[in-house]
C-alpha cells in the first residue's frame, strides 16, 4: 500500500492512496490543474485514479471533484447526504449516474482491488466519514477534521500501517489568536478539530495497536506550527515508550509530502 498527502490544510486537502493496481484519492480540495501537479510530482498520471472519495462537503475538501470525475470519467463515493449536498451544489453536472456511488457508514464495500470502510467523524457537516482501506492484509486510514475521537474512530483506524491524523491547532494559539469566539467556540467543539494534544494522546493510543507511520495533517495556519505539532505528538510518544515502534511524518499545507509505503 502507498499513501502520499498531496496537500493538508485549511486552503486544500487530498490524498493519494494505491496498491499497485487500485489508485483513489480521498477528497480534492484543489483546483483540478494543482492536483495534477501534485500527482505528477509523485510520477502519477490522473488517467490512473480509480474513484474520488469524498469525507464531507466543506469547499476545502471538494473543489475540483466534479472537474476531475468528469475529466478521467471516474467514480465519486460518498455517503448519501454528502452526496446530495454536491448534487445540490451543481458539482455532480454532467458525472454518468453509474459513476455517482452512494454506501453506507461503517459497512465494507469493493473498490477495484481495495476493500474500502468508511467511518463517521465528529464535525459540523452534513454526514462527514473517514475512511480505512485495506489491501491483502495491510491497511490505512484517512482521519482529519474530526473535533473529538469517538469510538468508530477508533474502529476504523485501529490497526492500521498507517494514518493521516488531524492535529489543527494549538489550543494557547487559538484561545489568544485573532479568530472571533464563536469560531474559536466551534473549532474547540466535540464538532470541531483535533487539538496537537489530543492528536498526541490518539497517536499513543494507534501505535499501541500496531500503527507503524501517523501522518499529521490539516494543520491550521493561523494556529498552529508545523514544528510544535511535531514535536508535542513527537515527544507524547517518546514519553510513552512508543517513538522507536511508530514513526511522525508532517503532511506539507501547500504541496505533496512523501510517499509512505507500508
Amino acid at each position: 500500500m502507498r499513501l502520499c498527502t498531496l496537500v493538508s490544510g485549511s486552503s486544500g486537502n487530498s490524498t493519494y492512496i494505491s496498491d499497485g493496481t487500485t489508485s483513489v484519492l480521498v477528497d480534492a480540495g484543489l483546483t483540478g490543474k494543482r492536483i495534477e501537479e501534485e500527482l505528477a510530482g509523485i510520477g502519477v498520471s490522473g488517467k490512473e485514479l480509480s474513484a474520488i472519495f469524498v469525507t464531507h462537503e466543506h469547499n476545502d475538501h471538494i473543489t475540483s471533484v466534479g472537474v476531475l470525475a468528469r475529466r478521467y470519467g471516474i467514480p465519486v463515493f460518498a455517503n448519501r447526504a454528502t452526496m446530495e449536498y454536491l448534487d445540490s451544489a451543481g458539482i455532480l453536472n454532467r458525472i454518468m449516474p453509474e459513476n455517482l456511488i452512494v454506501f453506507e457508514n461503517n459497512v465494507s464495500f469493493i473498490c477495484g482491488t481495495l476493500v474500502v470502510k468508511a467511518f463517521p467523524i465528529p464535525h459540523d457537516a452534513a454526514d462527514p466519514v473517514g475512511y480505512r482501506f485495506t489491501s491483502g492484509d495491510v491497511s490505512v486510514a484517512v482521519s482529519t477534521d474530526i473535533g473529538e475521537i469517538t469510538d468508530d474512530i477508533r474502529a476504523g483506524t485501529a490497526g492500521c500501517a498507517a494514518v493521516v491524523l488531524e492535529a489543527n491547532h494549538d489550543i494557547e494559539m487559538l484561545k489568544n489568536g485573532p479568530y472571533p469566539y464563536p469560531l474559536k467556540k466551534r473549532i474547540l467543539g466535540s464538532h470541531g478539530h483535533l487539538s496537537n494534544v489530543s492528536s498526541a494522546d490518539y497517536a499513543c493510543e494507534l501505535a499501541g495497536k500496531g500503527t507503524k507511520t501517523i501522518v499529521l495533517g490539516h494543520l491550521s495556519e493561523e494556529n498552529n506550527v508545523p514544528e510544535l505539532a511535531f514535536e508535542t505528538v513527537k515527544k507524547e510518544l517518546e514519553k510513552r515508550g512508543l517513538l522507536e515502534s511508530c514513526s511522525v511524518m508532517l503532511a506539507p499545507r501547500y504541496s505533496h509530502g512523501e510517499m509512505i509505503v507500508c
